[in-house]
This record gives structure tokens, C-alpha cells and sequence, in this order.
């Protein structure tokens, strides 16, 4: 394989495309993935860049990593110094990326870096798109093990946040760098990255893309991974409709405890003018409870206000994003935030 591009640096000026793909324990298979990426993208006018992360390996891939940049200089490959997880290093990859557009796609040769020049097509000729998301409806796992709990995890998130996709755990996905820019990714939110883009204000489409067994090596996710995913679901539903109004989460739960708790203590206190003991009775020490538990949340949820104040205007983070002015004839598409499958 040899390169046709003069050779250049990290910090030249942007390229076209940046691929970025984390990788843990991939060493058998990073020969064929820089080699493929190679093929795939050289015929196409855009310029590109390989990022790749290894999320502290211990199996030599930073070091094979070493030698494939030494002769590739579009490949910039990142060490972690140790084992973060998949979206810690995929924002590593994000923070240094250059491309006008950057995708990304798994280590594990799963996904085809053939069908990168089809999604970064589209994000050239249709201006209404920021986001594509791959589903691969011909899926090359273990239904038991993998596509089953997989299934019930897309129809769970999707409708949870409300972003109808098919797969979500498809590694392959492209992005216009601003909508990457408006976003963070931590603990294992890489899953909900679509879910995230969409809060940024992205438009998403979602294209059918190829998907191949595993040849090499082992897959880093087992049937465990489901409890982890309903935990973080928790936390994007919270983040995506309360996190400039956590007084309405917190708040509006602790007033569903306030309200029976205050009635409770109320007749109570009717009982006990009327001359009756409530000192025994259980109603008091619920009544008490909700209560107290009640202003808790209420208290939680001030707090959180006074954070995101602090948030917001200390470090002057902006509350929302704009997009550019739709020219003649977009105004029927400009307002068109749902996600599309085609």
C-alpha cells in the first residue's frame, strides 16, 4: 500500500474527513483496518485523517499503531494511558480531530469503511442532514447474546428519548464537525450519541449499512451490558429534558410527596384536637416522611438551578445554537428536527 498524498502533520491545516475509531485490544486486526480505510477513501476527492484511540490495550496495538503511522502519515494514532472506555476515548479522538467532517466506526472490521464515502456524499449534496446513523439490518452477530438484547434496547431508547432509530449501537456514524463540537461524551454515553446530537439541535437520518462477522479477536460486550444501558437511559432522560429545569424533576416529584404528606399531618392534626392519641399511629411517621422527603427534593432541585446558573454564566456557555438562514425554498425543510430512515 503505498500513499499518492504528500505527507503532513497534525498540525496542518484541516482535512475533509477525520475517521476516528477506538480501539481496545485490536492488534490482529489493525493491518486490514488502516489498509481498508486506505481503499476506501483514496479514490475520493476529500482529503482524510485516521485517528486511532487505543483505550489502554494491553495486547502491543499501540505500539503496531507506532509503526503503520510511521509509514502512513494521514494515521495519527492516541494512547490512553490507561482503560477509559469507548466514550472517553472516542472524545478523545473527537478533540483531535480536523475534518470538515468526522465519522466513526469500530476496530473490529464489523463495520465496512466502504460505505464511509456514501455517508460523507451525503452529507455534501443535502444540507438538511447533520447526522448519519448506520443500522445494520443485516446484522452478523449472535441473536441470543447480542441482536436480541439489542432489539429490545433501540425500541427502549427510542422511545425514551424520543429519537426513532433502528440501531444505536452502530459504531458507524457521521457527523458535521460543529454538531461534534457542540457535544461531551462521558462514562458510557457514546451509546446516546444521536440522542445527544439532537438536544445540539442535529438533524438525523438513519441509511442501511453492511455489516460483517467477527474474524479476529473478542467482542468487549456481553448480555451484562443491558443493565448498564437502562442505567444510562436514566441519565439521558433526565439530561435531555431537565437539564436547564431541574427544579421541574426534582421539584415536581418532591410536591407529589409534599401534598398527601401535608394532608396527612393535616387530619392528624384535626384527630389530635378532637382530643384522639395519634402518637401510635403509622399514618403520622408516613405523613412525617413525605414530608421531610418532600422539601428534600424541593431543596435538590433549587440547587440544581443555582448550578446551571453557575453553569451557564460563569463560564459563559451558551443556553442554545443557531443554524444558518434557510436560503429560497428550504423554509418547508428548515424546522425539520425528526429522525428519518431511509
Amino acid at each position: 500500500m503505498t500513499d499518492a498524498r504528500p505527507a503532513t502533520n497534525a498540525a496542518d491545516a484541516a482535512v475533509d474527513v477525520s475517521i476516528v475509531v477506538p480501539v481496545y485490544h485490536e492488534r490482529d486486526n489493525l493491518h486490514e483496518l488502516v489498509e481498508r480505510v486506505w481503499q476506501a477513501m483514496a479514490p475520493t476527492p476529500w482529503s482524510f485523517e485516521l485517528i486511532c484511540v487505543d483505550d489502554g490495550s494491553t495486547d502491543d496495538s499501540a505500539a503496531l499503531l507506532a509503526q503503520l503511522a510511521q509509514r502512513h502519515a494521514w494515521l495519527h494514532p492516541v494512547v490512553l494511558a490507561r482503560n477509559y472506555g469507548q466514550s472517553t476515548a472516542l472524545q478523545a479522538g473527537f478533540e483531535r480531530a480536523r475534518g470538515r467532517y468526522i465519522v466513526t466506526l469500530d476496530g473490529d472490521l464489523q463495520n465496512d469503511p466502504d460505505d464511509i464515502p456514501a455517508l460523507i456524499e451525503r452529507l455534501e449534496r443535502d444540507p438538511e442532514v447533520d447526522v448519519i446513523s448506520g443500522w445494520r439490518h443485516q446484522r452478523q452477530d449472535k441473536a441470543l447474546s447480542r441482536k436480541l438484547p439489542s432489539v429490545l434496547a433501540n425500541r427502549l431508547i427510542s422511545w425514551a428519548t424520543r429519537v426513532p432509530l433502528h440501531d444505536y449501537g452502530c459504531a458507524l456514524k457521521a457527523y458535521r464537525r460543529e454538531i461534534i463540537e457542540r457535544i461531551r461524551l462521558y462514562g458510557e454515553l457514546h451509546r446516546f450519541i444521536p440522542s445527544l446530537a439532537r438536544e445540539a439541535g442535529a438533524r438525523i437520518v438513519e441509511v442501511p449499512v453492511r455489516h460483517h462477522p467477527r474474524t479476529r479477536g473478542q467482542s468487549k460486550y456481553g448480555i451484562d451490558r443491558t443493565f448498564r444501558v437502562i442505567l444510562d437511559l436514566v441519565l439521558i432522560v433526565f439530561f435531555l429534558r431537565y437539564r436547564q429545569r431541574p427544579l421541574h424533576a426534582f421539584g415536581g416529584l418532591g410536591l407529589w410527596l409534599l401534598t398527601p404528606g401535608l394532608l396527612i399531618l393535616a387530619y392528624l392534626l384535626g384527630v389530635k384536637l378532637m382530643g384522639e392519641d395519634i402518637g401510635s399511629r403509622p399514618l403520622l411517621m408516613a405523613g412525617v416522611m413525605m414530608v421531610l422527603m418532600g422539601a428534600q427534593l424541593v431543596v435538590a432541585g433549587l440547587t440544581g438551578e443555582l448550578l446551571i446558573r453557575i453553569y451557564h454564566e460563569g463560564a459563559a456557555r451558551p443556553q442554545y445554537h443557531t443554524r444558518p438562514l434557510p436560503g429560497p425554498g428550504d423554509g418547508a425543510c428548515a424546522g425539520q428536527h425528526r429522525a428519518r430512515v431511509e
